[in-house]
């Protein structure tokens, strides 16, 4: 019969610190991943996210001194390529008519280095929503992120109506919390909501960026009876006339086991109390499968007279832990 005479019990009792760098896109646009196993969640060593994207300021509007086919544009803070970027107010940035056709659309820009421009879009017979088409937007440079849009439909100078600016989030700006995102940090990977529209250079979405730690495993010297954290289901029934009907619910418990330390009080494993902590549990130590939950850590000792002192253990975690097969 088998037991867990050789199992092994570890935490995270240290952290590798990742700056911040590019995440991946894994090809749907939705999901970008660091290439890490596990992100840390202790605190001082969480994931820091940053998508390219507006942060404050950077309306667009008319010009202020009424000349033809120009904007003004306000100062601006943004994210791109991990760095906040402040940008000084523009005023007067040219947007000019279509040389040939009727309509042509100017998406405004502001790079990674704080220059605010005006980029041009192909001209047309009418607008297009369709990037680098006739009458669409221009492509945004990679190192760039879009506050909006100038679309004229006519060829004579004029000066510029706000009723040809175009701001909709998501839509003509990109803000960097917008789509908002969840951290899996089992897969060391951000998880938008919606795709990240490809407006950019190359058909590609805007970059996505994050400083990470990944964490560094510990043994606990002395551990027994460790318990998962786990999904369990319970069923309600009601009767009814000639009947009964019934419903499910399902409760995520909480993990636990048992540690025996040295003195209660300068043990590692006691410092990271209230801690929120990855735990990895091997059944048995010579081989490879283990458990992963990663949770806050409770500790309740006990300092008996003629005992071994030891914490009892909980790991309260907001999600079910998984399993690693070889």
């Amino acid at each position: 019969m088998a037991n867990a005479e050789n199992a092994k019990i570890q935490y995270e009792g240290g952290q590798n610190v990742s700056a911040m760098d590019a995440l991946i896109d894994s090809g749907d646009a939705t999901t970008f991943e660091s290439g890490a196993e596990l992100w840390s969640r202790r605190s001082g060593f969480e994931p820091v996210i940053r998508p390219d994207g507006l942060i404050t300021g950077g309306a667009i509007t008319p010009a202020s001194a009424g000349s033809s086919n120009t904007v003004d544009v306000a100062a601006l803070t943004a994210y791109i390529g991990g760095e906040e970027v402040a940008a000084s107010a523009e005023t007067g940035l040219t947007c000019a008519r279509a040389a040939v056709d009727t309509h042509i659309v100017y998406s405004i820009v502001v790079s990674s280095a704080g220059a605010i421009t005006a980029e041009a879009g192909s001209e047309g017979t009418s607008f297009s929503e369709t990037r680098g088409s006739a009458g669409g937007p221009p492509l945004i440079p990679a190192d760039s992120i879009e506050l909006g849009q100038v679309r004229l439909g006519n060829a004579t100078a004029a000066p510029v109506k706000a009723s040809e600016i175009f701001t909709v989030v998501g839509v003509h700006q990109e803000r960097y919390d917008v789509p908002t995102w969840r951290i899996d940090y089992r897969d060391g990977s951000v998880v938008f909501d919606a795709a990240l529209p490809a407006i950019h250079t190359g058909d590609e979405p805007k970059g996505v960026y994050a400083s990470y730690a990944e964490p560094i495993f510990t043994d606990v010297p002395r551990g027994s009876d460790y318990v998962p954290v786990e999904t369990s289901h319970s069923v309600s029934s009601t009767q009814v006339y000639g009947a009964t009907i019934a419903s499910t619910s399902s409760s995520l418990g909480q993990g636990s086991f048992t540690a025996y330390l040295n003195d209660g009080v300068s043990d590692p494993l006691v410092k990271l109390k209230n801690e929120f902590l990855w735990f990895r549990f091997y059944p048995n130590r010579f081989q490879s499968n283990y458990r992963l939950d990663q949770g806050k850590l409770g500790i309740a000792r006990t300092f008996p007279a003629g005992d071994q002192i030891q914490a009892s253990c909980t790991v309260s975690a907001e999600a079910d832990g998984a399993e690693v097969t070889a």
